[in-house]
């Protein structure tokens, strides 16, 4: 097993790549840009991709500043350096759909995660059940999508309603949007629990990165 250690910071999982088909993807919440910094060069110098996600723009900036080539997606909060031209290698389209656009950073993380991932990907944003009319309109979007990524907050109900009207899996993704009883997305994600349609899989709250990268695992699959 290929693995670099550095104990001043972390030690690189350099064969996640060949075990699990994606490379190891930093979570830049909680850690230094001094320390991403390292990563992504151990992930550069071993030929991989290197993504980081939860990266604020001045944190971006650092890391930019040690390693170059590097490109800044602002409205997700991804640094990512690409290896060669992007790829297609997912079967179909990945759908995200977002409830209101208090949630699009979350929406925004999962979108661009998939594309990132070698993922043709669609976006309908601000179609919540306030408006349900709204969702409708996207009706053959809904048919021509492989996998649905649904992100909402407020009481959550959006995937269960998505889930609905397709054949497809749909990855329900809570967030922390809402007013006091939304407990910070907490009554989204029982509300996805418990949703009653068929076919929904729940991540855990603002986590559309984990939604991405399921969502990116289904769409490979043969």
């Amino acid at each position: 097993m290929r693995e670099t250690e550095n104990k001043s910071y972390a030690t690189v999982d350099l064969q996640r790549l060949e075990r699990t088909g994606i490379a190891e993807i930093i979570f830049g919440e909680g850690k230094d840009a001094l320390t991403i910094a390292g990563v992504i060069s151990q992930l550069v110098q071993a030929g991989q991709p290197a993504i980081a996600t939860r990266i604020s723009k001045e944190k971006a900036e650092i890391i930019c500043s040690k390693v170059d080539g590097l490109e800044y997606l602002e409205s997700s909060r991804i640094l990512h350096r690409p290896v060669g031209e992007w790829t297609e290698l997912g079967r179909g389209e990945i759908l995200v759909i977002c409830a209101g656009t208090s949630d699009l950073p979350v929406a925004n993380e999962a979108a661009d995660i998939c594309r990132l991932l070698g993922n043709r990907v669609k976006r309908i944003t601000d179609v919540g059940v306030a408006g349900l009319h709204r969702l409708l309109k996207h009706e053959k979007a809904l048919k021509e999508a492989h996998v649905l990524i649904v992100v909402a907050g407020m009481e959550g109900a959006l995937p269960s309603v998505v889930a609905g009207l397709t054949d497809k899996p749909v990855i329900a993704v809570p967030t922390s949007i809402g007013y006091g009883a939304a407990f910070d997305g907490l009554a989204a994600l029982l509300s996805m629990i418990n949703s009653c349609a068929s076919g929904v899989s729940v991540v855990n709250i603002d986590n559309g990165f984990g939604a991405a990268y399921q969502a990116a695992q289904i769409n490979r699959l043969p």
